[in-house]
């Protein structure tokens, strides 16, 4: 008989609408009247995807050298020896002086003749040299953060194995590196609604036949089976299809490109679930004899 587990950390407490708790690895909590600090913008910035990153420098850039054009525009631009009459044109060629301010390039063919535009000016190569110190701090954080790289199968599948059946899903690094004593382990979550009509959780323990190896090179099939042990053993495979269910997985394994071991968190529900369904070929060989892995294979599954 399974054994129950004390709440690992999401809470006893559940509807039966309760969104799952992590989502691709992520959490998936809404958190409310939250205090938040400087801290919490330096976190953002080096976890949001390269896109949004990149694009928030671009408008900060343009956005900091506009402010500083019109400020210069208002101080007057003969105090910047571009004045042609044309308001446009000058506002344009503020613009590039703010630019070669805040770069501190300084080409040479603007300056500032007036004590106030020197001043406004000197500011603008201060923030710049702050500014970018800050980037390059927040591209270094960026690029050297370890990383798990590691896909899970979209599916899990539940399948006849050996006398009695087996709840499995698949793993994989993306990384074409070896993943040295990769370890897998998993709690289940079991919603139902209990004497008093209110839904709550039951945690157990999800054993593998193997939750440890020394390497993998290849794809790892992952089997629970579905025994006198397991808290699944109870329900049919057509009862299983409605059970509210969520897997909460934590992968770790020595990374060798940054000689430290590296997590990952990861979780399934039961709408990923398929009845009577096994995974394909995890790899083939080639002419060679060369191990061949498809990484397209990893979600590769056929009706028994």
């Amino acid at each position: 008989m399974a054994k129950i587990l004390k709440d690992p950390g999401v809470g006893y407490k559940s509807n039966r609408n309760a969104q799952r708790v992590i989502v691709n690895g992520n959490s998936n909590v809404k958190h409310i009247n939250r205090p938040r600090t400087i801290d919490d913008l330096y976190t953002y910035l080096i976890n949001i995807p390269w896109l949004f990153f990149l694009t928030y420098v671009l408008i900060g850039y343009v956005l900091i050298n506009t402010l500083f054009a019109l400020i210069y525009y208002f101080i007057g631009p003969q105090h910047f020896q571009v004045s042609t009459g044309n308001n446009i044109e000058d506002l344009t060629h503020l613009f590039f002086f703010s630019a070669q301010t805040l770069t501190t390039v300084g080409y040479g063919a603007i300056a500032p003749s007036g004590i106030l535009g020197g001043f406004v000016s000197s500011f603008e190569a201060l923030l710049g040299l702050t500014s970018f110190s800050f980037i390059t701090g927040l591209l270094y954080g960026r690029f050297s953060k370890p990383k798990a790289k590691i896909k899970f199968s979209d599916h899990l599948v539940v399948r006849d194995f050996e006398e009695h059946s087996a709840l499995m899903f698949r793993v994989m690094n993306k990384r074409v590196n070896m993943m040295i004593e990769p370890e897998l382990n998993a709690v289940i979550n079991i919603t139902e609604k209990d004497e008093n009509g209110e839904f709550s959780r039951k945690f157990y323990e999800l054993s593998l036949q193997r939750n440890k190896v020394m390497y993998l090179p290849t794809m790892w099939t992952l089997v629970h089976p579905i025994d006198e042990d397991s808290p699944l053993f109870s329900y049919t495979k057509e009862e299983l299809k409605d059970l509210e269910v969520e897997i909460y997985i934590l992968f770790q394994y020595h990374e060798e490109a940054f000689n430290q071991k590296l997590y990952q968190l990861h979780s399934y529900d039961f709408s990923q679930l398929k009845i009577d369904y096994k995974f394909g070929i995890s790899y083939e060989f080639d002419e060679h004899g060369f191990t061949i892995v498809n990484h397209d294979k990893l979600n590769e599954i056929e009706k028994m």
